[in-house]
């Protein structure tokens, strides 16, 4: 894999360096080694990467939907044949194991593979007018431009969802990916869409930095749109500048969400996926579990067996294929984290298990006896850190899923189907899976939260809904008789 050319911007069809003074080093989270420099891109290379999306989109438009689909087929393939060297680089830049790895690459593949279907779904309709001889017509036309930020979490996932959504549906793309992986959920992609043939200037990857230009990404004038995955916070800003500016915004942003388990799960199978459900990639999953609320006539086995298993996860380096805690993407997060749980602790709350810290990898952290007003029970934990509560109702496991300002995921384990089916109706979020973990994205099935957790959906017919936009031409066949 050629780095040299992989820390480059990639505007306009073109891998250059970008105009701003500044430079960005990217290191691995897990020893601090240096993987690559980029000379980060100025508002003069903003201007001209939105420019060439512009001028490239229209005629992409046009394409037939098999023209289209032969790219992303060709995309999908070389996603494929590179897989090892892709793995190496998403352990070696996001700090994420093998499983992790491979995990990400087949969601990779099977959105692409989706996004080759996407132009043939597309479609317009006829509505009967109340006027005598005139027709209705309604199509779907692309927004034009898409603006993206990605996350670091799943950048390679996470930033290609979005890009090859808007991509499927006519647009063009201008993808900001974040400046902790801005290869793996940037210019990597750049890289296999350039090689499976996709027009020159219609996806452009800019790596910059906030302080650079600023709001500039989301203020310029030629998007129509913006997805943005993050955090709420952060979501809540980019809302408040679209809706300044007149552009629409899809927002994916943070969890907290349950995991519950009722008197009859299955409690050892119910123990494994909450395990998945937490740590798959440190807890750096806006999807994982926050808490796990079992019943109370339940609690004390699969308290037992919960702590036994989490107990027994490998930490360390990424690059171990028997690791499953990494490190965290940086020692910021280390830090907010611990002092979260050291806050929690003072509170009155205890640590059925506490592992230890080495450098950015955080050990994985279980806490009992909590109290909801605590923001370790109110607040996403972007982390390996998991809170344990019992309830002695249903109706109590909902209330305490209801109660904070998050609504993205959740799962639920229970034999009884009907009841299960009833409960998760009644908890306020995107996303329930029933026996399952709460970690899931399928490429058909709308993607996205409620509250605090984001704006719009992704995926199947949703991406076609948010990413396009309607017009109506009527046609008279005759003559209308007008008042004057």
């Amino acid at each position: 894999m050629d780095l040299t050319k992989l820390t480059k911007q990639y505007i306009g069809g073109h891998w250059r360096d970008g105009t701003a003074s500044k430079q960005l080093v990217v290191s691995n989270p897990f020893n601090d080694e240096a993987i690559g420099t980029f000379s980060i891109a100025s508002k003069q290379d903003i201007d001209e990467a939105y420019e060439a999306a512009k001028a490239a989109q229209p005629a992409w438009e046009l394409m037939t939907a098999y023209a289209r689909r032969g790219v992303f087929e060709k995309a999908a393939e070389i996603v494929l044949r590179r897989h090892d060297e892709i793995a190496d680089l998403i352990i070696k830049e996001v700090g994420g194991t093998a499983l992790k790895a491979a995990f990400e690459i087949g969601l990779v593949v099977e959105a692409i593979k989706d996004a080759s279907t996407t132009a043939f779904k597309i479609y317009g309709s006829i509505i009967p007018s109340p006027v005598p001889d005139t027709e209705n017509f309604v199509y779907r036309k692309a927004l034009g431009v898409v603006g993206i930020i990605s996350p670091f979490n799943f950048p390679f996932f996470l930033g290609l969802k979005p890009v090859v959504a808007a991509l499927s549906t006519g647009n063009g793309v201008v993808l900001k990916p974040h400046e902790e992986t801005p290869i793996t959920g940037g210019t990597l992609l750049a890289e296999i869409f350039e090689e499976a043939g996709l027009p020159a200037g219609l996806f452009n990857v800019t790596v910059t930095e906030i302080p650079e230009i600023g709001d500039y990404f989301l203020e310029h004038p030629i998007p129509r749109a913006h997805v943005f995955t993050g955090s709420a916070p952060v979501g809540r800003h980019v809302a408040e500048v679209c809706a300044r500016n007149f552009k629409k915004v899809i927002l994916e942003l943070g969890g907290n969400n349950v995991f519950i388990v009722r008197e009859d799960a299955d409690i050892d199978y119910a123990v494994e996926s909450a395990v998945f459900s937490r740590f798959t990639h440190q807890g750096q999953i806006c999807m994982s579990a926050n808490k796990v609320l079992v019943h109370s006539a339940v609690a004390h086995e699969f308290r037992e067996k919960f702590v036994k298993k989490v107990s027994s996860l490998k930490t360390g380096d990424p690059a171990d294929p028997s690791t499953i805690i990494g490190p965290l993407i940086n020692q910021r997060e280390v830090q907010n984290l611990q002092t979260r749980i050291d806050a929690a602790l003072a509170n009155g709350a205890t640590a059925l298990f506490r592992g230890e810290t080495v450098g950015n990898v955080l050990g994985p952290v279980v806490l009992d006896n909590v109290s909801m007003s605590d923001a370790v029970a109110q607040d996403e934990l972007f982390g390996p850190v998991i809170v344990f509560m019992e309830f002695d109702s249903d109706d109590e496991a909902i209330e305490i899923a209801n109660s904070t300002n998050y609504g993205l995921s959740g799962a639920l384990h229970t034999r009884d189907l009907a009841k299960g089916m009833q409960m998760a109706r009644r908890i306020d979020t995107g996303m329930v899976h029933i026996n399952d973990s709460t970690i899931a994205d399928e490429p058909l099935v709308p993607f996205g939260g409620e509250k605090h957790s984001g704006m719009g959906r992704l995926s199947g017919q949703a991406t076609i809904d948010e990413l396009t936009t309607q017009q109506w031409i009527s046609v008279n066949h005759g003559q209308t008789r007008y008042p004057y």
